[in-house]
């Protein structure tokens, strides 16, 4: 399992102390919490921290972001997401968790739990109870109150003498203006009055050291000292000193904004997560601020440290976030703004579905996985406020989150906006079409074939012949994984009719002609079925469609090592692999890996079969369903597993089978496609 710590984009300042004890406390507490203000830098620290200790933690460490969380929803989904698991079982992703880390020697990170402190509990709770060797380090704004949990607070930087606030305060601000001069003893001056008055607060520090790309230091230093003679007296006595002293820093910077920089930095507020330019512009523009307006504001927040580029995205910190927040609802725009980002990922659904058949294919799925939690946050509006459109927007990306592991979400989402809309429709025919490939992936065959046939009465009595095809796949699909592939195989000739015949017409006509492929290996008609596969993954190369080809390349796989081309078949399972990995779709590559692990134990490699087995199996853990759906493979999996051990003894097998199980996969799939393997 690979580490997945957050990158540093600017330089870490002192604290030394501070990770000294928490890397004692690692030691001695299985659940560790960093508690402090917002804006203290418990995230920093706790990347640090996270980092050098990642020698202790043989599974890895897994970071888990619960700030863009809304409610306690997601909390399960997020967890599983940071930790590699995408479930394809009907268990609840409690029950899968807690078996998925029961064996695991890992440190997860939980990383803004303040807003979730009772969910967060509980979880821990049972996950520290079912993973004995499980170690939990959470950022929160206060303890969760767990027996055995071990507190460090964090306090803000020294500010006084030769200090860290000073030397973190003059870093910044050297990014702001290139060529600073730090030593001049007026700088000096002025950059020791801005750390007092901001008492040490690392992100109160940081905004301020942005300013001086606008006025001189010592201007800034003034304008401080000004407002904090006002703070002494303010109407606020009851918020704490330094929660008072981080407000009026970002109040501050705030008022120093444009006021288009203003207006767009309350609008974002609505965005969950990262956002791009693009959809910035599509939900923010509106009255004096345009789209390009909008572009050139993102520039000035990012300059005042307002925003933070995560390559071409953007991402406010939960502080600066609830900030926004507030001026959104002075603005009285929050419901306004709420439609509006709903409405732009209604459009971005269709995109998305329009997408799916062409070059920008795997282009999409990567923008599906970024706005992950927005087009929740998007979805549990709409259930609430436009149900049809809640229907319209499920639909559209179940079959994306399927694919790519969201099995639970695809499935409550769709499940949820079918129940809110229970009129005929289109939407509706396609919603059910979604949910019956989610059960399907969920093992769930009775229930998949059941929404495969009411999707099919739908579909003909709206005359409605993409989801009379998108059915037929689903109906077929069904039969096949269930071991009948000459049911699978008539279900797939009548929808798709007499030829002559165009694959590329539509989606549900390109998966028909797949499946039908499948049917005919299954069938054994090995020649028929690769003659298609070939003219159908021509088509696909053509046109830059990667879904189909990766299955293509399996079929081919599966062909050739049937046929004793052991060569041929590992080689169309690297490029079934390549196109999984680049949609992450973890079924895929467990498909993908086992198919070559029997062309390299067929071409006689017992070592480099037990490994990739390895890997695949530790795959399809993370899956929860070993091998299921695959019975054409079954046998010769079977075959050359044995051939394997024969090759180069049972003792040397599993032992090298074990190692690849408890390796990362990440390092060994990359060598793997390398061809090292």
């Amino acid at each position: 399992m690979a580490s997945s710590i957050p990158l540093e984009s600017t330089s870490f300042v002192g604290r030394r102390s501070e990770l000294r004890q928490i890397g004692q406390e690692l030691t001695s507490h299985r659940l560790i919490t960093l508690t402090g203000p917002g804006g203290v830098g418990k995230t920093r620290i706790a990347i640090r921290a996270a980092r050098a200790a990642t020698r202790r933690f043989p599974d890895g460490v897994c970071w888990a972001d619960l700030w863009p969380l809304q409610g306690d929803g997601l909390l399960l989904a997020t967890v599983c997401d940071a930790v590699g698991l995408a479930d394809h079982t009907a268990r609840t992703p409690a029950a899968a968790l807690c078996s998925w880390l029961a064996d695991k020697r890992l440190l997860l990170v939980l990383d803004s739990c303040e807003h979730l402190v009772d969910a967060c509990r509980d979880l821990l709770a049972d996950l520290l109870t079912a993973a004995p060797q499980l170690t939990v380090l959470v950022t929160s704004r206060q303890p969760l109150d767990l027996v055995g949990e071990g507190v460090t607070e964090i306090g803000p930087l020294p500010y006084t003498g030769d200090n860290d606030a000073l030397a973190l305060f003059t870093d910044r601000a050297g990014r702001a203006v290139p060529g600073l001069r730090p030593t001049d003893p007026r700088y000096t001056a002025a950059a020791e009055t801005i750390c007092r008055r901001l008492e040490g607060i690392p992100l109160a520090l940081e905004l301020a050291g942005a300013q001086l790309a606008h006025s001189p230091v010592e201007r800034i230093a003034e304008r401080l000292a000004t407002r904090f003679d006002t703070l002494d007296g303010d109407d606020e006595p009851s918020r704490p000193p330094r929660h008072r002293t981080l407000r009026c820093a970002i109040g501050w910077s705030h008022e120093l904004c444009t006021p288009l920089e203003r207006l767009l930095w309350a609008r974002l507020s609505v965005f969950r997560g990262t956002f791009d330019a693009d959809a910035a512009g599509a939900v923010c523009a509106g009255g004096p601020l345009t789209e390009e307006e909008v572009r050139t504001a993102l520039a000035g927040l990012s300059a005042k440290s307002v925003l933070s580029r995560e390559g071409p995205r953007y991402r406010m910190l939960d502080t600066l976030r609830e900030y926004g927040r507030l001026w959104l609802g002075e603005l009285d725009e929050a419901a306004a703004l709420a439609d509006r980002h709903a409405a732009y990922f209604v459009d971005f659904g269709r995109r998305a579905e329009r997408g799916w058949l062409g070059r920008e294919q795997v282009a999409w799925y990567r923008r599906v996985a970024d706005a992950h939690i927005d087009l929740c946050t998007a979805l549990d509006h709409l259930l609430v406020t436009a149900p049809e459109r809640a229907l319209e927007l499920s639909a559209a990306i179940g079959f994306f989150w399927s694919c790519c592991g969201h099995l639970h979400e695809a499935r409550d989402y769709v499940a949820r906006a079918l129940a809110g809309q229970r009129g005929a429709s289109r939407a509706r025919t396609r919603a059910l079409w979604a949910l019956g490939i989610a059960v399907l992936l969920q093992g769930d065959l009775k229930r998949a074939d059941e929404l495969g046939l009411e999707c099919s009465r739908a579909a003909r009595a709206d005359d409605d012949a993409e989801a009379a095809l998108q059915a037929g796949y689903l109906i077929a699909l069904t039969h096949l994984m269930a071991g009948r592939p000459m049911s699978a195989h008539a279900v797939a000739e009548q929808v798709l009719g007499p030829p002559p015949d165009a694959p590329f017409d539509s989606p549900g006509r390109l998966r028909c002609h797949l499946v039908r492929i499948f049917a005919l290996t299954g069938l054994g008609k090995f020649t028929e079925a690769r003659a298609e596969a070939t003219e159908l993954r021509r088509g696909c190369v053509r046109r830059g469609e990667h879904w189909t080809r990766s299955y293509t390349d399996y079929q081919l796989s599966l062909i050739s090592l049937f046929q004793d081309r052991p060569e041929e078949s590992a080689e169309h399972a690297r490029a079934m692999l390549a196109a999984k990995q680049g949609i992450g779709d973890k079924f895929g590559i467990a498909l993908g890996l086992d198919l070559l692990a029997a062309a390299v134990a067929a071409r006689g490699d017992g070592a480099s079969a037990a490994r990739v087995y390895g890997t695949g199996q530790a795959i399809w853990r993370t899956v929860g369903h070993p091998q299921r759906g695959t019975p054409e493979l079954r046998a010769v999996r079977e075959e050359c597993e044995q051939r394997a051990r024969r090759a180069i003894g049972d003792a040397a097998y599993t032992e090298a089978f074990r190692q690849a199980s408890e390796e990362r996969t990440g390092t060994v799939l990359a060598r793997i496609l390398a061809g090292e393997l």
